[in-house]
């Protein structure tokens, strides 16, 4: 019998225990002697282990390639690898999903630092000098939220209820206190406080995956997971993402921002620890609103087929749409906000009793005794008997719950997610955490004793903007705020006049529009407020306006169907939303040739949201279709211009892009008038025929800033033209500008593949950059990069995009030099 002796780490010795002990005696033997971590690295230890060679040599070179990783790691980060490095690092790794060690510091599987809030490879930010600490609300003191510290959520599954409560509350603060300087979405996650720390109470995060639904309302969920240190800095340039995002922490399971996903990605997360036998739970969490988005449903309608052990909550506040009850409209939208019931103070009695019930049919005697007639009814019964009493299983569950409790909005309305293959319990009161957390763990507890063997639908009640008395008043609770909503505003900034957002130019212009013609209808896709439809709606009423839920692919098809019928619908819809609706629109309204007028708000980069809400693809998406018509304003008098243009065009689909921003108000507004399709106009007349500069869109000031400056230090006097159609593109103009200018610049707020495209097209075909017997046009694009481009103000993002007025210039005088025209700055110093 040889021996090897072999120096690895004592975890490695617990592996090979293990390994041996289910191998059995073999003859030959190796000793595998186990090294301490002192610096003497003395051998204190022997162990006899039954392990062939091949074992010890592979883990040794595993050992090897690890240390080196580990060295390399630590010298790129520099970050020190200490015991303290490892608090509230990953437990799973965010690459291949393999479940860590606890003193793993790289993955064994596929080699990627284990990362997290102090994990190697990626330092912990710390926050900027200049960032406040506190905001605009009175102090509080926060013990339970001081304890966390930085470290993640262990320590929060270690509290008792009344702990959780009061947890609660200074969760409740620090997020109203940070929105306060920071702005942005705020009623949403003040609903789901509660929610939040009963979740992380009851599952082991971030192991097991919390995808929160559209994640506005996920500042509690940071405050809890390691970045309360950096909570001031949402939605800043360089600080946190306002929605959840997955390099920004391991606890951001799925990154969100649009609508109806979660599910989608929970039983995907559920099936992934499925298939490779891990253990773990993966919850969705999402709202009465997100839940009107056919995705969600598609995916319900998935996880009950596969059987998948996925919990869906459903946080119900009542605002199925954005906000619930807007002018004239008395009800929230669809028919689902019927089946989800709001929440008054009778339903809130109702939801003490669903709370009890819902504690009772989540218990285990409950689904041991559930367990028990099944089986009896299959061995005694008939097939036919026994699925009848299968149903008699949730008819007697809803009929409990609906009969004697009227009002607490159960009942028959689970029996729609029954059906689907779900679980359904409640609804509870989504502010009361003794039952939050008992049905919770009840649910866990369930899931992993094989009690039951189906995705749980959890129906949850909240109050948007709970605990804060002035989001409840607020008829939209408060959705989303500006910064110091809670200050009291001096009288100079009060009476100091503000310039309308594009969004009330459009929508005031199309109010006329429908004065001018009863067949011009609008529709939104649960937005109201940030479209302007809800304006167009309080002129007009709901018979006119039409808000159908998160739901842009059945919008973009309704239209259809309207204009089909005759009405001329204006669909107004967010650039980045209409992505959702894109088959629609190519194959239900395109190809039939159909007069749909898209409406699209947010055009280019759109500051605070980030990259979610950037609406940076729809000139390249919408001008490769066939015969779709494409305009961009420039301001607001060319948005009103061709909103009345729109109106009158009834023999193709139209779509309109305009920019997140406000009129800038030194504009002359005339009466609006049509504007000839595929017709540009010319905003400054060069004298030299050097540059020619082509803008579409919200970049016509930036151009006009540049041709100022190239003419003032450069002496070069460029030509500036508004294309305003990208299809029909003006090919009269741009030949032109190919024929008598030295150099043609385009610029475009949007991914390449757009405008510049369309304009390279034609003067490719028109032999421009061929020379047609004289010297070719040099041309050049200026689009957005070929990058994500994140959250900041939306100056900061386009200098970062580099489609500024100096930028424009710096392109200039590149593309001039290189075809020869030397320019000399005629301004000293």
């Amino acid at each position: 019998m040889s021996l090897l002796v072999e120096q690895v780490p004592p975890s490695a010795v617990r592996e090979f225990s293990k390994w041996s002990q289910s191998t059995g005696p073999l003859s030959n033997k190796r000793i595998v002697v186990p090294t301490e971590n002192s610096s003497s690295q003395k051998i204190s230890t022997c162990l006899a282990l039954g392990v062939p060679a091949g074992l010890v040599a592979a883990h040794s070179r595993r050992r090897r390639n690890h240390r080196k990783r580990l060295a390399l790691a630590a010298a790129q980060s520099q970050t020190s690898v200490t015991n303290d490095t490892l608090k509230g690092a990953a437990k799973v790794c965010s690459e291949c999903g393999n479940v860590f060690m606890e003193d793993d510091i790289f993955c064994r599987k596929c080699g990627a630092p284990r990362s997290g809030t102090l994990g190697v490879g990626q330092k912990q930010a710390s926050p900027k000098e200049e960032e406040p600490k506190k905001g605009h609300f009175p102090p509080k003191a926060t013990p339970l939220l001081d304890s966390l510290g930085d470290e993640g959520t262990q320590r929060i599954r270690s509290m008792n209820v009344p702990e959780l409560k009061q947890l609660a509350e200074e969760v409740r603060w620090q997020v109203l206190d940070a929105v306060s300087v920071t702005g942005g979405h705020l009623g949403a996650g003040l609903g789901v406080v509660e929610l939040t720390v009963a979740l992380h109470h009851v599952y082991d995060t971030p192991r097991d995956e919390i995808c929160w639904d559209v994640a506005h309302q996920c500042q509690p969920h940071k405050v809890l997971t390691g970045r309360r240190s950096r909570i001031y800095t949402l939605r800043q340039g360089g600080g946190l993402s306002g929605f959840a995002k997955r390099k920004e922490s391991v606890y951001d399971a799925f990154g969100a921002g649009h609508s109806s996903t979660s599910i989608s990605a929970a039983v995907g997360f559920q099936t992934a620890k499925d298939r490779l036998q891990r253990s773990g739970h993966s919850i969705a969490v999402i709202g009465d609103g997100a839940i009107t988005g056919g995705m969600a449903w598609e995916a319900m309608n998935h996880a009950g087929g596969l059987g998948s052990k996925v919990v869906v909550i459903l946080n119900d506040n009542g605002q199925v749409s954005l906000p619930t009850f807007y002018n004239q409209v008395k009800q929230p939208v669809g028919a689902l906000s019927e089946t989800l019931a709001g929440t008054s103070t009778a339903e809130t009695r109702g939801l003490d009793i669903q709370g009890n019930i819902a504690k009772v049919e989540t218990s285990q005697a409950f689904q041991n005794a559930r367990q028990f007639a099944k089986n009896a009814t299959k061995q005694l019964l008939p097939d036919q008997l026994s699925a009848a009493a299968a149903k008699l299983d949730e008819y007697t569950r809803d009929f409990v719950k609906t009969v004697p409790f009227r009002g607490s909005g159960s009942g028959s309305r689970g029996e729609l997610f029954e059906q689907l293959g779900f679980y359904y319990v409640g609804p509870i009161d989504g502010h009361d955490m003794d039952t939050l957390v008992q049905v919770l763990e009840n649910i866990r507890q369930d899931h992993e004793d094989g009690l039951l063997q189906k995705p749980v639908f959890l129906h949850i009640k909240t109050k948007k903007g709970y605990g804060y008395e002035p989001a409840q008043k607020a008829s939209d609770k408060l959705h989303a705020v500006q910064p110091k909503f809670n200050v009291p505003k001096s009288p100079d900034e009060t009476q100091k006049p503000k310039q309308p957002p594009l969004t009330k130019v459009f929508a005031d212009q199309l109010v006329r529009e429908g004065e001018r013609d009863e067949k011009v209808v609008a529709i939104t896709a649960a937005m109201p407020g940030g479209t302007g439809i809800g304006i167009f709606e309080k002129r007009f009423g709901p018979e006119r306006t039409f808000d159908v839920g998160i739901a842009e692919q059945h919008a973009v098809t309704f239209a259809a169907g309207l204009a089909a019928g005759g009405l001329k619908p204006f669909c107004a819809i967010y650039s980045t939303f209409l992505q959702r609706g894109y088959d629609q629109l190519v194959h239900d309204v395109a190809l039939q040739k159909l007069p749909v007028r898209f409406i699209l708000d947010r055009a280019g980069l759109v500051g605070a949201d980030g990259a979610t809400h950037c609406g940076a693809f729809d000139l390249s998406y919408l001008s490769c279709i066939p015969e779709m018509m494409v305009c961009a304003s420039a301001d607001e008098a060319e948005l009103c211009h061709m909103i009345h243009t729109l109106a009158q065009i009834d023999d193709a689909p139209t779509a309109l892009r305009f920019p997140r921003g406000s009129a800038y108000g030194d504009i002359e507004m005339p009466p609006p008038r049509f504007l000839e399709p595929g017709k540009g106009r010319i905003a400054r007349e060069g004298r030299d025929g050097t540059l020619a500069i082509l803008s579409i869109g919200g970049r016509l000031r930036e151009s006009l800033k540049a041709a100022e400056e190239l003419e003032k230090k450069y002496g070069i006097s460029a030509t500036v033209a508004d294309a305003r159609w990208v299809k029909p593109l003006d090919k009269k103009l741009v030949g032109w500008l190919a024929s008598d200018h030295r150099a043609v610049i385009t610029i475009e707020e949007n991914a390449i593949g757009g405008f510049g495209s369309q304009v390279q097209q034609v003067l490719l075909d028109g032999g421009y950059l061929d020379g047609m017997g004289k010297t070719p046009v040099a041309l050049r694009s200026m689009v957005l990069p070929d990058r994500w481009i994140d959250h900041n103000t939306p100056e900061l993002q386009y200098d970062d995009a580099k489609l500024n007025a100096q930028h424009i210039v710096d392109k200039a005088l590149a593309v001039l030099d290189r075809v020869g025209v030397k320019v000399k700055s005629i301004v000293q110093g």
